[in-house]
């Protein structure tokens, strides 16, 4: 099954988390068609989580948190910049939800 354009499927992550009361920013716009997006929560705390985009070995997209633990927001900033120093096809957006939640429906690694 082909994979939706980038922007189509940003567009579909502001419209759930927007649907629930949370804030949602594109920080940075990459390629539209197959740009792979980074997506960072800010919750209740002001702590940021990072997901990022993986496959696993039946090349199905999964998301993993790099950085672990949530983390003070700018190491989370410098992470996007690097990786966005090395692809700059790449997107990254924000949601910011008092609960944390990240509106994402594909399987997150633990």
């Amino acid at each position: 099954m082909p994979e939706l354009n980038t922007w189509i499927w940003v567009d579909a992550l502001r419209w759930r988390a927007e649907r629930e009361g949370a804030s949602f920013f594109v920080l940075h716009k990459g390629d539209s068609d197959a740009g792979a997006v980074l997506v960072k929560v800010i919750d209740g705390d002001r702590l940021a989580h990072l997901y990022v985009p993986v496959r696993d070995m039946e090349g199905e997209r999964l998301w993993s948190r790099p950085l672990g633990a949530p983390v003070e927001e700018a190491r989370a900033d410098s992470y996007i910049a690097r990786r966005r120093e090395d692809d700059p096809d790449i997107w990254a957006v924000e949601i910011i939800d008092r609960q944390g939640r990240h509106f994402l429906i594909e399987p997150v690694e633990r």
